[in-house]
């Protein structure tokens, strides 16, 4: 959920921006690592008992330039007599506001359970969001445009059990929006149903995951493929029955030892039945605003490739093309975007192999900047 990934970011990002706070100015070793004395934030984030009140940037395109402000909880694990590193489960609090006037307020928590055999994720929160439709496809023409306002109640409860020992993952997850949307000017939306103006949307996901990263936050080898199908039900309480089918495959591999890692990203997202306007599939590349390429159905490949200058600094370039489409009959008569980008990384926490760093990416419309904590891929 894009509300936890934000919550991750407000943590690093404000350890930079606010580095002088109460706990820093006793403990400064906290901040820094000490195999090589560079500045790290591991023992920081693993031995935090306490309330961090952090500000972190928005460079969402779609949205404008905004802050997030945040409060962050790292609940670590007890130690084993193997001393062997187990990740800490992640709790917190965030709000934010963007130059466009959109507005969100919500929790999340991310535990790894029982030695990462349960991986449960719960996320609640409101969202004012100001947006731009663009019309699915060759619906419109490539002039048209249309801002709308969706506000969401959301609720997320996942979880995910490894089988036995295993790279598998199996699981599943319940989801409950209920959102009201309305557009700015009375024009004619064709293809939109009024009804989309005020839905209900509850429904449950089942989740089948392979992964053997290095590193769940910023993996240098491994690979990650994952088939998600949720299923909206009237019985559940949502006003329609609909479905989204997404697969997911993410592959890193070593070129260079220590100086050259290749990464590699397929994705394809389907809606069936009656979707909502505004959870019909859309490009998702780094670079093209949300919403901007918009179909039934989408499809598109990424890489990255980072150059390691030091055991610290790393510089990336990226690359990707995706493709939005009605239907399998109609993939010629689809629209697609492409990106393309540079940015940098740093290894801000050794312990849990976590960079963050900033990228800026060129789509076919216009330039952007983005804030990266942990992988770009992160779902």
């Amino acid at each position: 959920m894009k509300i936890f990934v934000q919550i991750i970011i407000v943590i690093i990002i404000g350890l930079f921006i606010n580095p002088v706070n109460s706990y820093a100015q006793k403990k400064q070793k906290a901040f820094v690592d000490t195999l090589d004395n560079a500045f790290d934030v591991s023992y920081f984030l693993n031995d935090l008992h306490g309330f961090l009140p952090v500000i972190s940037p928005i460079t969402e395109p779609a949205v404008g330039y905004g802050a997030t402000v945040a409060g962050i909880f790292f609940i670590p694990k007890k130690k084993s007599k193997d001393k062997k590193f187990k990740m800490p489960d992640v709790t917190g609090i965030a709000g934010g506001l963007t130059e466009n006037g959109t507005w969100f307020a919500g929790g999340g928590y991310m535990g790894f359970w029982n030695d990462d055999r349960i991986r449960y994720r719960g996320v609640f929160g409101y969202g004012d969001i100001k947006l731009t439709y663009y019309g699915t496809t060759d619906r419109f023409s490539k002039d048209f445009s249309a801002k709308f306002n969706l506000k969401s109640y959301f609720l997320l409860q996942q979880a995910l059990f490894r089988v036995g020992d295993s790279r598998f993952l199996l699981g599943g997850k319940y989801q409950l929006m209920k959102t009201k949307t309305s557009f700015f000017n009375d024009i004619d939306l064709p293809g939109i149903d009024p009804l989309d103006f005020d839905l209900t949307n509850s429904g449950v996901g089942f989740i089948a995951e392979y992964e053997n990263f290095n590193n769940i936050f910023s993996p240098t080898k491994g690979l990650r493929v994952n088939i998600t199908y949720d299923q909206y039900l009237k019985f559940l309480g949502s006003d329609r029955d609909f479905g989204r089918i997404l697969f997911f495959a993410n592959y890193y591999q070593p070129v260079v030892k220590n100086r050259w890692i290749a990464g590699f990203r397929n994705e394809s997202l389907m809606s069936t039945g009656d979707a909502p306007f505004y959870m019909k599939p859309f490009i998702s590349l780094r670079g093209v605003p949300a919403m901007r390429y918009q179909g039934k159905m989408t499809s598109l490949i990424e890489t990255e490739q980072e150059f390691m200058l030091t055991k610290r600094w790393s510089v990336v370039g990226f690359g990707g093309y995706g493709m939005a489409f009605n239907s399998f009959d109609e993939f010629s008569k689809g629209s697609s975007a492409w990106n393309a980008g540079t940015g940098f990384r740093y290894l801000i926490a050794r312990l849990f192999g976590l960079k963050m760093g900033m990228d800026v990416a060129r789509g076919p419309e216009q330039w952007a900047m983005y804030v990266v904590v942990g992988t770009s891929w992160l779902r």
